[in-house]
Order: structure tokens, then sequence, then C-alpha cells
């Protein structure tokens, strides 16, 4: 009889946490927001049947602090521009909104405080995987998330990619998702440089996105820069 009910109650916990409402979170300071983000958001929409994508762009980034970033209400504009048409994709000002620093760990709990009945899947680059450990709390963002990566290998680092998940799901008990999704060699750093230059950036950010940036004179001035590569 015993295992009759805790084999009910297991049954019970698992109905319940597959009708929670799946939440995928992509973070980062979108500097400006490009098509490599989305293809990322969309392929974990569409292969862990989420129910919406929260795009998060960060008000303060704590770790770019000596480098200039543009404005967070220009980067809001950009990414709620670049939500346009794409199903279950939606621009938060959560982080915006909050007051000083911003980083991860914190915005999960308090998400959590106010969405109790959210699952919530960070997204995140393979390049951040490898980082992630070095994050403020990373115990904690990998408590209250289910980490989703897209699978890239790097010759040059320690531990391979398999070895890397492993590492975290021994360390912190990390849940991880890997994606199948082709890498796209956009970044944001990228996008500066080619606008400040006077290259065209035609199909490497939404078209929208495109005529912001250029109806607003953005990245003209070689003093918005950054390193594309940190926590998101």
């Amino acid at each position: 009889m015993l295992n009759s009910e805790t084999d009910m109650m297991d049954r019970c916990s698992k109905n319940t946490a597959e009708k929670r409402k799946k939440v995928g979170i992509m973070g980062g300071t979108f500097d400006p927001i490009h098509n490599a983000h989305l293809a990322l958001g969309r392929c974990a929409y569409d292969e862990l049947r989420l129910d919406e994508v929260w795009f998060m762009p960060a008000k303060d980034p704590y770790f770019k602090k000596k480098k200039n970033v543009t404005p967070a209400k220009i980067r809001s504009d950009m990414t709620n521009l670049a939500m346009q048409g794409e199903e279950g994709f939606v621009m938060s000002a959560f982080e915006l909104e909050r007051e000083g620093e911003t980083y991860t760990a914190e915005t999960l709990e308090k998400l959590h405080e106010i969405y109790p009945d959210i699952h919530f899947y960070f997204i995140i680059g393979s390049d951040s995987m490898y980082q992630i450990d070095t994050w403020y709390r990373p115990d904690a963002v990998m408590q209250l998330a289910t980490l989703v990566v897209a699978e890239r290998e790097y010759p040059d680092r320690q531990r391979s990619f398999r070895e890397q998940i492993q590492y975290l799901k021994d360390r912190f008990g990390a849940d991880i998702r890997v994606l199948t999704f082709d890498s796209m060699d956009i970044s944001s750093t990228m996008i500066r440089n080619m606008v400040k230059n006077g290259d065209d950036i035609h199909g490497l950010v939404p078209a929208v996105v495109e005529r912001y940036i250029f109806e607003n004179k953005l990245y003209k001035q070689s003093t918005v820069c950054g390193a594309e590569k940190a926590e998101a």
C-alpha cells in the first residue's frame, strides 16, 4: 500500500510539474540584439516546447562597468522591435526596472517569488556555460532554472563540452538541456564595429532594428564598445 501511495504521489508531482508554464529567459546586454539571439531563442522555444521566451535586456551589467554600453532605453527599444512578428517572444523589462546592479541569481530569485507557477529555462551561449561557475552565486542560478545551451566544442578548453556539462551536474546538481543548434558567427561587438566602419549589416539584425540603428545614428562613435563574452 505504501509503495502504491508513493507512486501516486510521484505521478501527481510529475503531472503538476508538466502543467507549469514553461518560460525561457534570454538575458544579455543586447547592444544590439541580433539574428543569432533570435535564432537561439527560437530553437529553445521549438525544441523544448516553451510557452514563451522572455528577452531580458540588462540595465547595469556589472561585468561591463568599465565599458561604454548604449543606454538601456535604446537597447530596450531595439529588443522590443525585434519581437515584432515573433510568436512566443516577449520583451521583458524586469531587469531594467530593478535598482542597482543586476545579477542573474537575484533576478531568478525575484522571478520565482513573483511567478511561483512558472518553470524557468535559462538560455545561454556555450561560452557562458564554461564561465557560469565564476558568476555571482552560480549554485542559485542552477537551482532556480534549467540551463539551456547549444552544443559547441572549444579545442582550447580544459574540458570538452560534454565534460563541462557533467562537471556542472556533479558540482551544482544542474539540470542542463542541449539544443540542436547551428551556431551563427554573429556578435554585437562585430555589428557595432561594422556600423562604425560603414559596412552593411543587412541580414545580421532584424530589418526594423537595422533601420532603428541608422535612423538614430548609433555606434558611429568609438566610445560604444565592449567585450561580448560575459555573463548574460
